[in-house]
């Protein structure tokens, strides 16, 4: 018996391929409704149309039909290259839970699902895509490929993501990210997944990384996860409770709702904090609680890409 592939079925999600083309399928049919109207039914074949361009291959009939220029995509185009990276600190495994799937996610599984999503738009407008995934190590880097195998691999990495709970692994994000930096040879979209829990020190640190990767050249967007019910809101029935640091150990026991006011105050500052920032350095910063679905996730893919000139 294959342990290893029983280990998969059990805790990763059982199909990540054919769950992150649901999440997509379902995102399209609703294009219709958004400022996108029109995008969705030649998604695949069609491009926008960006000023400057030569207007040879314009699709002057689907332009009588959506009023938007879109030219004809061909199969050897790859005119965009995209570089998924994943915080896989123990931070992102939480809460803790037993099955992955769309009704039961953590900020781990919710990235991993993400990303894969990402890359089934990105399949289908037959791109690039590349992947990092950090911890306390610099677990995994592949860089940007557009093929069905170089696809299939990362569904796989990003599954096995899932397996094992990181257990008091924190991680210095801006070492990693100057890492990446050096290692992306040609200007990308840059996507971070990311709960953001670091030091001001850390945090000083992880923007000048950020800044690095944008001085190659590269589009960065910082996708800030967090479960809104219990780390933003504090929801916490009051009770003697024991509050565990899952990536130092360190424990503090207390009743939430003697913290509560404060907390709160301390995270909707931290938060304006961290999109002020994000502003100055030109990062599109895009908090995102897991609780929620993928239209904020796969609508800010579509916006950076037209802007990214795909």
């Amino acid at each position: 018996m294959d342990i290893q592939k029983e280990i998969n079925e059990i805790i990763g999600f059982k199909n990540l391929e054919l769950l992150a083309h649901q999440v997509v399928e379902g995102f399209i049919s609703g294009l219709h409704k958004s400022p996108f109207h029109g995008f969705s039914a030649e998604f695949a074949e069609h491009k926008i149309y960006n000023q400057g361009e030569s207007t040879k291959h314009i699709d002057w009939k689907l332009y009588a039909r959506t009023d938007k220029l879109f030219t004809k995509r061909y199969e050897e185009e790859t005119n965009l290259r995209c570089h998924l990276i994943i915080d896989n600190s123990s931070s992102m495994h939480y809460p803790a839970i037993k099955e992955y799937n769309i009704n039961s996610l953590n900020k781990i599984s919710f990235s991993v699902l993400a990303s894969a999503a990402i890359m089934d738009l990105l399949k289908r407008q037959r791109d690039a895509v590349g992947l990092s995934i950090y911890s306390d190590v610099y677990e995994y880097f592949s860089s940007e490929k557009g093929s069905e195998r170089h696809h299939q691999m990362l569904l796989d990495k990003l599954n096995r993501v899932l397996i094992q709970t990181k257990k008091e692994k924190g991680t210095k994000t801006y070492t990693y990210l100057h890492e990446i930096a050096d290692k992306l040879k040609r200007r990308s979209m840059v996507f971070l997944f990311t709960d953001m829990f670091q030091s001001d020190l850390e945090a000083k640190k992880l923007f000048e990384a950020l800044q690095h990767l944008k001085y190659n050249k590269h589009e960065v967007i910082l996708f800030h996860v967090y479960d809104r019910d219990k780390e933003i809101e504090f929801g916490f029935s009051n009770k003697p409770r024991r509050f565990v640091d899952v990536e130092t150990g360190e424990h503090i026991d207390l009743y939430a709702e003697n913290i509560k006011e404060n907390y709160e105050e301390a995270i909707e500052a931290y938060f304006r904090a961290l999109k002020l920032q994000c502003g100055q350095y030109r990062i599109k910063y895009v908090p995102v609680d897991i609780q929620g679905d993928f239209t904020t996730i796969l609508t800010t893919y579509l916006i950076e890409r037209h802007k990214f000139g795909g």
